[in-house]
């Protein structure tokens, strides 16, 4: 089967596609014909050995798929040969076959186009489970959502306004902030031209905002903690600015806040219950039109470099996907 390869870490250009063998499942396990891949920012870090885990070298990155299942371990009876699914992997992705963990595999609803379903796990995964397990989010209350034209921030806005928040999305441009509009956002910020504290205490009216969704890190992460309400919770999701902030301990105090770190894929591994139930809460909206996954490009299993690449320099919005098979 072809397979993208990491040999060394390093940038997009150093994968490589190659001929690599077929998996054999064990009994809990499940072969999915990868049809398609969504791309993710960790990604681009676990290429280059940035990531908070570095897997054994080589491996083929890529975390979202979405396939029909090739062959299953011998205690799987949830799903069989020839199903439809989605599901989630640490590293294997960018494949035409992965091995999926039978409690990260879910058959794919009839509707769902393979993109879609591909776009579907991380992105809206880990902004339900930061939105309603780490943030405890209360319908009326005031979301921030950073780098909100993303994959996981526009899930967040989507989610968030579902979820009967009122939601401020905060992106660096015109053009994406358009974007989350139609996703939802009652109101917007462009952080490179407007100051993003002020900006926050005008939409709140000087209350600030009770969440923050922060998936970038970087230099708007102690300006958003300085603009939230008291009792507020600050989301820490990743860093995409390429920067860990360190945020001034005494804010918390002032602010009665709490910081919450976010690890969905922990959380996923750890707590599969919890997580199959908010996946299939997920899928409950989806299938009343409720939720609609943003596409930004289609690359074939070949670009999967560009992919990577469009998504390391912040140009796309809503999610890039790669078609393996």
């Amino acid at each position: 089967m072809k397979a993208i390869v990491c040999k060394q870490f390093g940038p997009p250009s150093s994968l490589v596609l190659e001929e690599i063998e077929s998996p054999k499942p064990k009994a809990k396990e499940v072969v999915v014909q990868v049809k398609a891949c969504g791309v993710n920012f960790p990604d681009t870090l676990i290429i280059q050995g940035l990531y908070q885990f570095k897997p054994e070298l080589p491996f083929t990155p890529g975390s979202d798929i979405a396939g029909v299942v090739k062959e299953v371990g011998s205690d799987i009876n949830h799903v069989k040969p020839g199903d439809e699914v989605f599901g989630f992997v640490m590293h294997g992705g960018y494949a035409e076959e992965v091995i999926v963990p039978g409690n990260a595999c879910f058959k794919k609803p009839p509707m769902m186009q393979f993109p879609i379903a591909a776009s579907f796990m991380m992105a809206y995964g880990t902004s339900y489970h930061a939105l309603k397990d780490r943030a405890k989010l209360l319908e009326d209350e005031t979301l921030l959502v950073l780098g909100a034209s993303g994959g996981v921030g526009l899930a967040a806005v989507e989610l968030g306004k579902l979820m009967g928040a009122k939601v401020i999305a905060a992106a660096s441009s015109n053009e994406k902030l358009e974007l989350c509009k139609e996703f939802g956002a009652d109101e917007v910020i462009n952080y490179t031209t407007e100051d993003l504290k002020t900006r926050i205490k005008e939409l709140t009216e000087g209350k600030g905002v009770d969440v923050v969704y922060d998936p970038v890190g970087g230099t708007y992460s102690e300006a958003a903690i300085r603009g939230m309400a008291w009792e507020g919770r600050y989301l820490v999701v990743g860093f995409a600015a390429g920067e860990i902030p360190k945020i001034p301990l005494n804010l918390a105090l002032l602010k009665g806040c709490a910081i919450v770190g976010v690890f969905w894929g922990s959380f996923a591994m750890k707590t599969p219950k919890k997580n199959m139930q908010n996946t299939m809460e997920l899928m409950q909206w989806y299938g009343e039109g409720k939720l609609k996954p943003h596409i930004h490009k289609v690359y074939p299993l070949g670009e999967a470099s560009g992919a990577l690449e469009d998504m390391m320099n912040r140009e796309v919005k809503g999610k890039a996907v790669i078609e393996c098979s």
